[in-house]
């Protein structure tokens, strides 16, 4: 029985190397990647196309009945305006791929020229039931051809709670790739948000404008802090005194 033959040394074409990268962190891989697997922008189109393709006769008239994404007027810079109520959306019955159709959809029937902006209203929104997640999010942000992403100059985030700007500053340079991070800018007010859009250049909702009301007496609720959690403010002085009374007989009566 003849003894095994030695392994041959590696020559140097046969050197390699293994880069890892952290997959929570929503780190965009691609340019690690070699050439032949990289996208290329004919490769974008071509998806684009395909997108096209399958939207083209899809009906998206319910979500066109909720009115959660709009094409609604210009800012003072002469971009589109692509207005999100995150409110409106119904996170928890509409999937991630149909929610991309949709996005794909709009952008391709109403914004398939010229620069645009986004104004989202993070009005009230629930994490449960209105968000689709950073995730996702990210996903059909990257699945967009590059000339779709340039196009896009600037986010007006309307509302941002507390919770919203820890997260997207702790995480934000990581799933917000490319440019997109630094063209978030955050708005408190409306009153703000009128310096860089005309009023009646955009459809503000009634629920958005008593909320913008509640932040204006009450602007620690920005901070996740309500001064008045009881609401006392908004009670008359009379009626607050009779309730303390009321509690004071209700206990005598209970102690006798």
């Amino acid at each position: 029985m003849s003894a095994p033959s030695p392994a041959p040394s590696p020559s140097p074409d046969d050197d390699f190397s293994v880069l890892v990268l952290a997959s929570d962190l929503g780190v965009d891989a691609r340019p690690f990647l070699s050439p032949t697997a990289t996208t290329t922008n004919d490769d974008d189109l071509d998806n684009w196309h395909d997108y096209a393709a399958d939207f083209a006769d899809g009906d998206f008239s319910d979500l066109e009945s909720l009115q959660f994404l709009r094409v609604n007027g210009s800012d003072v810079n002469g971009n589109r305006i692509l207005r999100v109520v995150g409110k409106c959306f119904p996170a928890q019955v509409v999937s991630a791929e149909r929610l991309k159709k949709y996005v794909f959809y709009k952008i391709y029937s109403e914004l398939l020229e010229g620069p645009f902006c986004i104004v989202y209203m993070h009005t009230t929104v629930q994490k449960e039931d209105n968000s689709p997640g950073m995730t996702i999010l990210r996903w059909i942000y990257e699945d967009l051809p590059s000339d779709i992403k340039e196009r896009l100059q600037v986010v007006y985030f309307l509302h941002p709670g507390l919770r919203s700007r820890i997260v997207l500053a702790a995480l934000g340079r990581f799933f917000l790739s490319g440019n997109l991070y630094w063209k978030v800018k955050y708005v408190s007010r409306l009153q703000y948000l009128w310096d860089d859009i005309k009023k009646e250049e955009i459809e503000i909702p009634d629920f958005v404008k008593k909320h913008d009301d509640i932040l204006e007496h009450r602007p620690l609720t920005d901070y996740g802090i309500e001064p008045d959690p009881l609401h006392l403010t908004e009670v008359s002085p009379s009626a607050y005194s009779y309730a303390r009374y009321e509690e004071r007989w209700v206990s005598r009566e209970f102690m006798s």
